[in-house]
């Protein structure tokens, strides 16, 4: 079998991977000194796009277009790039055994890569309803959405069930993304989640009611308070019927499952600390083992904002933390100091015509302000989060740039409130004067 050598090894071939290749070239890294070993066949790409435009029914999105680093509008890394500035791509390659003693990883073929860095951005696998052996869930045509081959997958039961109905397991980001683009392609949409409302690890009932209310007025069923404990299929094996927890029945063509991720750190069990579901690292991303690095999903590091130790899965951190991490490790070797990642958590979605923002910390009490009636065309409305008389967080829908800027001043600087009342008067006013 095969052994490679390489001074630096990214393991996943995510967001954070792309965003880490950029920055070591940026650092001036040298030809044949990294290489980026990803399971997927496809170079490093914008997640996101893939329940946006890429199932858009028109104007849909395909690579190369969303190649990282074109999220954060930067330049679009093609995989020829990755040639020219030295980066091995080493794509259709499954880790099945990390060695962090010996330094070297073993590919399921059995090739080994050593390293002498490594960074571990592997992100995080979809939780499947077969995990938990709901009866039926292995069915034809129930799909998950993480990668490319997933959403490729998804495309084609659109195409070969047109018009059809379509039930969306779960009502957090990808369920409400999801419901949004099923809905563009002429399908009948039902949402069944069992929370009180959708996207409640961020949401309060007031935002959770304008987006059920607009989903509603866009004619998407919602179905609360019961969960999905199994499934028919048809005789072709495709899934025709969905079975809810309350007696329902609802017939489908097509469920999608979003029910939210899992950090893929099983290689490095017992061999790196763990913390809160992570890998524990510090603010350069440094894990209990000096020369790995862990970032995006799997990283579990101090948030310095709130003098707490924290996971976040959001591309945001992915990109900005993978980032650190390369200037950090570069730092190191040259003897010189970067400051701590002190990162303002920051979470954003996109659907039918709406775009909100979040920036800060959602715990304390809520102040909702603007008019979030779902009827109003452009609404504009948002949240305050008021802890310790400070405003630890903000969010906006339809905010322009300037004020989706000032929202995320608001959650860094966390202004005192002398009076919710006047809070809620001011509203928007309030960040834009901070």
């Amino acid at each position: 079998m095969a052994e490679k050598s390489f001074k630096y090894v990214i393991v996943g071939g995510g967001v954070a991977a792309g965003y880490a290749a950029r920055e070591f070239a940026r650092q001036g890294v040298k030809p044949g000194e990294l290489a980026i070993i990803s399971k997927e066949a496809v170079a490093p790409y914008e997640r996101p796009a893939l329940s946006k435009a890429y199932l858009f029914p028109e104007g849909f999105a395909r690579l190369p277009g969303f190649h990282v680093c074109v999220g954060s509008g930067g330049e679009r890394l093609l995989p020829e790039w990755y040639r020219e500035n030295g980066i091995e791509l080493i794509l259709g390659t499954e880790i099945v055994k990390a060695d962090l003693a010996g330094k070297a990883l073993i590919s399921a073929a059995g090739d080994a890569f050593k390293y002498q860095t490594l960074i571990i951005a592997t992100g995080s696998s979809v939780i499947r309803l077969t995990d938990f052996g709901v009866q039926g869930a292995d069915a034809g045509n129930i799909l998950y959405l993480r990668d490319i081959d997933d959403a490729d997958k998804l495309i084609n039961a659109i195409k070969a069930k047109k018009n059809g109905k379509c039930v969306i397991v779960g009502g957090g980001y990808i369920g409400l993304e999801l419901s949004a683009v099923m809905k563009m392609n002429n399908f009948d949409v039902t949402m069944v989640y069992p929370e009180p409302w959708c996207m409640p690890r961020l949401f309060t009932a007031g935002l959770a009611a304008f987006y059920e209310g607009y989903y509603a007025n866009k004619g998407i069923n919602i179905i609360k308070g019961t969960v999905a404990t199994g499934f028919t299929a048809d005789a072709t094996g495709d899934v025709k019927e969905v079975k809810l927890k309350d007696g329902r029945v609802l017939e489908s063509d097509i469920v999608v499952v979003g029910v939210g991720g899992r950090p893929l750190i099983t290689l490095f069990k017992g061999q790196l600390e763990e913390e809160k579901g992570g890998i524990k690292t510090d603010g350069f991303f440094k894990t209990s083992n000096p020369d790995v690095y862990a970032v995006g999903d799997v990283a579990t590091f101090p948030l310095k904002l709130y003098n707490e130790i924290r996971r976040v899965e959001h591309v945001d951190h992915a990109r900005k933390s993978a980032e650190q991490a390369v200037k950090a490790i570069k730092a190191s070797e040259e003897g010189k100091f970067i400051e701590e990642y002190d990162y303002l958590p920051y979470f954003y979605s996109r659907s039918f015509d709406l775009s909100w923002q979040f920036y800060g910390d959602n715990v304390g009490e809520t102040i909702l302000f603007g008019d979030n009636n779902p009827v109003v065309p452009k609404a504009k409305f948002g949240t305050y989060w008021i802890k310790d008389g400070k405003v630890v967080g903000a969010f906006l829908e339809n905010g322009t740039p300037e004020e989706n800027k000032a929202i995320a001043k608001v959650a860094r600087v966390q202004p005192p409130v002398e009076s919710l009342e006047q809070l809620k008067a001011e509203g928007l006013a309030f960040a834009s004067k901070i």
